[in-house]
């Protein structure tokens, strides 16, 4: 009788996150940030109907890079989970770290159980009254949760765009600050991102209930225009 081929479980979870990381990494970078009257989060992203970033409750916006099917998988699944506790219970209920616990309780059940990886990471933001009271959750492939403060970069070569993002982020930023040090760091030096490449919507914490706004291309061609 032939023995069965024997894989070490470090060596089995080491080739899931060497798989997921290098799909994560073949995409394109994501940047979140925090600025004076919401949350801004800005994708290098062409395509005018595939996006990364979208709503999921009254206050609170979701953003994803990797494998597209995947992460606008989660987004569903994360719509449905809100509405009915919002439903069951109240619309206050619903916030953003009960939303990010539970997906990441999915995604390491996944890394952990199934044969491949989801090759995603995810963004959970809700924006809070004022600027400290603003949420990013960072919740990677294999289910790690990252609580960040201010700013965020996910996908692609992260470290490189968050050094350039960090440089940038000096003072009280408004808006268009905020889009254009967002902007700035994801092309970097060598590159000139055009409004038409990006995706960027804001969570506007002085709207009433829901904050989530898709920030046109006209607006962000005007925005991405330094003031004199």
């Amino acid at each position: 009788m032939s023995m069965p081929f024997y894989v070490a479980p470090e060596q089995v979870m080491k080739d899931r996150a060497d798989y997921a990381r290098k799909g994560i990494a073949r995409g394109r970078s994501l940047v979140a940030l925090s600025y004076d009257e919401g949350i801004l989060i800005c994708a290098e992203n062409p395509s005018r109907t595939l996006h990364k970033v979208a709503e999921i409750y009254d206050r609170i916006g979701f953003a994803g890079v990797g494998k597209f099917s995947e992460f606008d998988s989660l987004r569903t699944q994360g719509i449905r989970l809100a509405d009915l506790k919002g439903y069951t219970y109240s619309r206050e209920d619903v916030d953003a770290r009960s939303l990010a616990n539970a997906y990441a309780q999915l995604l390491g059940n996944v890394f952990t159980h199934e044969m491949k990886p989801m090759e995603v990471e995810i963004l959970v933001a809700e924006v809070g009254v004022d600027k400290d009271a603003d949420q990013l959750f960072r919740i990677s492939y294999e289910g790690t949760i990252v609580d960040e403060d201010g700013s965020t970069v996910l996908g692609g070569d992260a470290d490189t765009v968050n050094e350039r993002l960090k440089a940038n982020l000096t003072g009280t930023l408004d808006m268009g600050a905020a889009l254009r040090a967002a902007v700035s760091a994801l092309a970097g030096p060598e590159r000139v991102l055009e409004a038409s490449n990006l995706e960027v919507a804001v969570l506007c914490r002085t709207s009433a209930r829901r904050a989530f706004r898709r920030v046109p291309v006209a607006e962000l061609t005007t925005l991405l225009v330094a003031p004199a």
